[in-house]
């Protein structure tokens, strides 16, 4: 199992610290969620089918119908790559570790690009190009003009785009998920998920978007009931809220734009609405020193990164912005 953000329990037993003086910054979830309302009594009783409303509100909060609900985007990013042949991907990396392990798992080769944008991935001549927009970890963003041009020449050469947008959602013109298995780019693959956004991780929603006969497969490799009937209804009701999607993304653009100014200071960042990620030689130092204040943010080990999420309320950005302030590098 490889290590993600969120592993609060651990740290809270590790630093002797107890959960509920913690503030974790490890993840990139959107602190203020969705409001989950009270939820029917049948959703709980029935077993989930499709035709409840999800793939239609989906639809349009996408501008895409050719989807398929899956139980997070993790369950498509380990299934996804046993569909396709084998062949070498172009993996601009640093990347979200478990995409790199299951192509690898289903027996394809991997071309790491470390830092490189699309023209670099694309000279690398390879059927597949894999990559996270923005990037998790690092916030870099593959302007929009330059995927689709991209998912062109792939098309060309008979390849495949593979294009995580777990983050997209606060930048909705930003987004190639309109045009996945589309007429102008059948080869294009985009997984979302509603867990950062919306701050539903726990409801393990997410939705891929290909071509109708990707989808058919995809369906078939995962058997039926994958998203349970709660989760169906409560990722419906959030993508129909219209109001709550807008003001959120108001809120969440001036957050991350507060945290990449008091990052800034420390190093290089780079950040989207979501999470900012500092670069910085003392990157392991400073991720010990917070821990030890109950601050949890995501170091890597492979690259001197540290990510911070977004506090939940003023007096996270306080403690935050002081325990930063006092830290003094060795």
């Amino acid at each position: 199992m490889l290590e993600h953000g969120g592993r609060l329990r651990v740290a809270a037993a590790h630093y002797d610290i107890p959960l509920d003086r913690w503030l974790d910054l490890s993840t990139g979830i959107n602190p203020q969620t969705w409001p989950v309302p009270a939820l029917p009594n049948e959703v709980w009783h029935r077993l989930p089918e499709s035709g409840d409303g999800l793939e239609s509100a989906a639809a349009a909060y996408y501008g895409n119908a050719n989807l398929l609900p899956v139980a997070g985007s993790q369950a498509a990013i380990q299934l996804l790559p046993t569909l396709l042949p084998r062949a070498v991907v172009a993996c601009i990396s640093p990347i979200y570790s478990e995409h790199p392990q299951a192509w690898q798992r289903a027996g394809h080769r991997l071309r790491f690009l470390q830092n490189a944008m699309l023209p670099r991935a694309l000279a690398a001549a390879t059927p597949y190009v894999l990559l996270c927009n923005p990037n998790n970890p690092t916030g870099d963003r593959h302007p929009h003009e330059l995927a689709v041009d991209a998912a062109q020449q792939l098309k060309k050469r008979g390849g495949w785009l593979i294009v995580d947008e777990a983050f997209m959602d606060p930048t909705p013109a930003d987004s190639l998920t309109p045009l996945a298995g589309s007429a102008e780019a059948p080869n294009l693959i985009v997984l979302r998920s509603l867990g950062k956004f919306f701050g539903l991780a726990g409801a393990r929603v997410g939705f891929l978007f290909a071509a109708p006969d990707l989808l058919n497969k995809m369906q078939e490799a995962m058997g039926p009931w994958t998203i349970s009937g709660p989760a169906r209804e409560v990722a419906k009701l959030a993508l129909q809220d219209h109001a709550w999607q807008a003001s959120t993304r108001q809120q969440l653009l001036a957050a991350g734009q507060r945290l990449h100014q008091l990052l800034a200071p420390l190093g290089e960042v780079k950040s989207t609405a979501l999470f900012a990620t500092l670069t910085t030689p003392q990157a392991s130092e400073l991720h010990e020193a917070l821990a030890r204040q109950g601050i949890l943010t995501r170091r890597f080990d492979q690259q001197p990164l540290l990510r911070f999420g977004l506090p939940g309320d003023e007096a996270g950005w306080q403690r935050l912005a002081t325990a930063l302030a006092g830290w003094k590098p060795a």
